[in-house]
C-alpha cells in the first residue's frame, strides 16, 4: 500500500508513475484527498475538544479545592456534551479512516522509474540470454508425451483423483521431482538462506498483507467454513512471518527460503499454455525471501537475480532474463525480473521465476518496520523470488535433455536422483 503521506505530498507524481502500469490513479487519488482532508478536519475537532475537556478537568479540581462548589458544577455540566461530543466524533473518525483505507487498498504499487513503457508482454525487456537452443531430431517429442511414453507422469490419473491441472508423478517422475526441491533448498542454504516450513493454508490478514487480496482472491482456493486460503506461493506466509513487527536494523538482512506445493485457480486459461505442466492448478516451488533496509534493496534484487540465473545455468537450460513492463507487472511489485527457460520440444520460453522488489508496499499493509539506533521505526523493503518454480523446468529438462536412449538427468541432480538417464 502506497504511504499516505507520499500521495498527500506528491499526487501527481503518483498519478503519472501508476500511468506506466496503464492504471488511471487520478480519479481513486481525487477521493482519497478529499476523505483525507475530511479525516484531518474531524480529527482536529476531536483534538480541540479533548484539549477543552482535559483543561477543565484540571479547573473543576481547583475549584472545588477552592471551595467554589458552584462554579465547579456548572463548568462539570459543560463536559458532559463535550463527552458526547468525542464520543459521536471518534465514531466518525473511524468511519473516515475505513473509508480512507478502501481506498488506499485499490492503488497498485508504484513501479520503479526503471520500469519500461509498455502494456502486453511483448514489452518486456530483453536483459540478458544465454545458453544454446537445442536441436531436437525429427522424433523429438513434448514432454507430455515424454512424460507418457516412460511412465512418469500421469496427467488422466490426476484428472479423475482430482481435475485437470493436477497431475500425478510417479517413478522417476516422482524422484526428479524429489531431487529438484532438495537441489534448490541446498542451494539456498550455501547462499545464507534460512530454511522455513509454513502452513499451506493463510488467513485473510495474511492475503492482505502481501497484496494478494483483494487484488487476486478470485485466483485463490478459499476454504470458505474456516474461511482460509490455499496459499498461492510460500511468499506470502514466509512474509507474514514479520507482519506487525519493528525488527532490530542488526538482524538486517533477514533472508529465508521454504518450500510448499503452491494453489492457483487459473481461472480463464485455455489453448496451447496450460497443456501437460505449462499451467497446472498444483505445482511445486523453492520461494526465496528478503526483509531489507531500503538503501539496499535494489543491490539485494540483482543478486537475487544473479542467484536465479546460477541455479538455471547449473542445470545447463538455455534461459533469458525479462524486465517487465509496466503493463505486465503485478499489483505489488516495483520492479520485476521474469526467468525464462526455452523449451525445445515446444518451440517456445516458459516462464519459471520472478524476481521482485516490492519496496515499502507490503510492509506498509504488514506494519514490518525496522529501527535503527535511536532512529523512530521506518518501513522495511521486502523482495522475493522463485527459485525454482518446479514444472516448467521439469518439462525443460524433459524435452531439451532427450536423446534416443532416454532422458539425460542434469550432472548436479544425480546425487538426488541417484540416477542418470530416465528410460
Amino acid at each position: 500500500m502506497i504511504e499516505l503521506s507520499y500521495i498527500r505530498r506528491s499526487p501527481e507524481e503518483v498519478i503519472s508513475r501508476l500511468a506506466i502500469k496503464n492504471f488511471d490513479a487520478k480519479p481513486v487519488i481525487d477521493e482519497i484527498l478529499a476523505i483525507d482532508e475530511k479525516r484531518r478536519s474531524t480529527q482536529t475537532n476531536l483534538d480541540g475538544i479533548l484539549a477543552q475537556l482535559n483543561k477543565a478537568s484540571k479547573e473543576i479540581g481547583e475549584l472545588y479545592k477552592a471551595g467554589k462548589k458552584a462554579e465547579a458544577d456548572a463548568l462539570k455540566a459543560n463536559t458532559t456534551q463535550w463527552k458526547e461530543d468525542i464520543t459521536l466524533l471518534e465514531a466518525e473518525t473511524k468511519k473516515i479512516e475505513t473509508e480512507l483505507h478502501t481506498k488506499a487498498v485499490l492503488l497498485p504499487n508504484m513501479p520503479h522509474s526503471s520500469v519500461p513503457n509498455g502494456k502486453t508482454p511483448e514489452d518486456n525487456e530483453v536483459f540478458h540470454t544465454e545458453g544454446a537452443i537445442p536441436e531436437l531430431g525429427e522424433n523429438a517429442l513434448p514432454h507430455w508425451d515424454l512424460a507418457k511414453k516412460y511412465d512418469i507422469i500421469d496427467f488422466e490419473l490426476g484428472v479423475k483423483i482430482s481435475g485437470a491441472g493436477f497431475p500425478v508423478y510417479k517413478g522417476k517422475g516422482a524422484k526428479l521431482q524429489r531431487a529438484l526441491i532438495n537441489y534448490f533448498l541446498d542451494k539456498a542454504h550455501e547462499a545464507g538462506y534460512l530454511e522455513i516450513e509454513p502452513p499451506i493454508l493463510i488467513n485473510e490478514d495474511s492475503g492482505f498483507g502481501t497484496g494478494q487480496l483483494p487484488d487476486k482472491e478470485g485466483q485463490m482456493y478459499f476454504v470458505g467454513e474456516d474461511k482460509l486460503y490455499l496459499i498461492p506461493t510460500a511468499e506470502v506466509p514466509i512474509t507474514n512471518i514479520y507482519r506487525d513487527m519493528v525488527v532490530d536494523a542488526s538482524t538486517l538482512p533477514i533472508k529465508n527460503c521454504g518450500y510448499t506445493p503452491c494453489f492457483r485457480r487459473e481461472a480463464g486459461s485455455y489453448g496451447k499454455d496450460v497443456r501437460g505442466l505449462n499451467r497446472l492448478h498444483q505445482f511445486d516451488k523453492v520461494e526465496i525471501v528478503q526483509i531489507r533496509m531500503p538503501e539496499e534493496s535494489y543491490k539485494a534484487l540483482e543478486e537475487m537475480r544473479d542467484y536465479v540465473a546460477g541455479l538455471l545455468r547449473s542445470l545447463n537450460l538455455p534461459f533469458r532474463i525479462l524486465k517487465l513492463c509496466g503493463g505486465d507487472m503485478s499489483f505489488a511489485s516495483a520492479l520485476t525480473f521474469d526467468m525464462e527457460v526455452y523449451s525445445a520440444a515446444q518451440k517456445r520460453w516458459l516462464e519459471v521465476s520472478s524476481v521482485s522488489n516490492f519496496e515499502t508496499f507490503q510492509s506498509n499493509r504488514m506494519k514490518l518496520r525496522y529501527k535503527k539506533d535511536k532512529d523512530k521505526p521506518a518501513l522495511a523493503h521486502t523482495l522475493n523470488g522463485s527459485a525454482l518454480a518446479l514444472p516448467r523446468i521439469v518439462a525443460s529438462l524433459l524435452e531439451n535433455n532427450q536423446d534416443d536412449k532416454g532422458v539425460r538427468i542434469p550432472e548436479v541432480l544425480i546425487p538426488y536422483t541417484k540416477f542418470d538417464y530416465i528410460s
